[in-house]
């Protein structure tokens, strides 16, 4: 197993240990050792995406896509394109997606996510294992809108986390931000 590899199931560890109750943890590391080119869409039962929690500066507001392909509001992400590093996709997406310049993505993962892609036209139903991360907006939240979402929104995370009409990874990831509200003050200072 080359750096990447060792240094994202490492990553996997770390979060297992932080989040010993998530039952997939196991899943994306047997994937990561087992599948020869996990990072590569091309690999049809399944491939690694990068997502990005993206937060205002003060750590209130998350934006959302609204996703044009799933028809669902979701964070911004997308596939790793045969990228190891899975925070840089998540900031490349975060990006694209959003037309923020002035991000920042934090190193350790924030949440993981395991879920099946439904078929459509040329590609068979598949699962994406999504590594997600925060992303911080440091400048202007003006974003823009791309051809990958119907819409963007800043959502208030508070809200989000007690929306029952939400994804329900969505609102995970909104109680497991609003629960480490604690350590978000020095992150926010930078």
């Amino acid at each position: 197993m080359d750096h990447p590899y060792l240094t994202l199931s490492q990553a996997f560890a770390g979060y297992a240990s932080r989040f010993p109750g998530e039952p997939d943890v196991a899943r994306f590391n047997d994937w990561l050792r087992g599948e020869p080119r996990p990072f590569h869409r091309e690999t049809q039962a399944g491939h690694f995406t990068g997502s990005a929690w993206l937060v205002s500066a003060d750590g209130e507001r998350v934006l959302l896509m609204h996703h044009r392909k799933l028809q669902r509001w979701l964070q911004l992400g997308g596939h790793a394109d045969g990228d190891a590093e899975l925070p840089n996709v998540a900031l490349r997406e975060a990006q694209e997606e959003s037309g923020l310049v002035d991000l920042e993505v934090l190193p350790e993962i924030f949440d993981m996510d395991l879920h099946v892609i439904p078929a459509r036209r040329d590609e068979p139903e598949h699962w994406h294992y999504d590594v997600r991360y925060v992303v911080v907006a440091r400048g202007s939240e003006v974003f823009t809108v791309n051809e990958e979402s119907l819409d963007l929104a800043w959502r208030p995370v508070a809200e989000l986390a007690a929306d029952p009409a939400a994804d329900q990874s969505l609102r995970r990831m909104a109680t497991k931000w609003l629960a480490m509200q604690v350590m978000w003050e020095p992150i926010h200072r930078r």
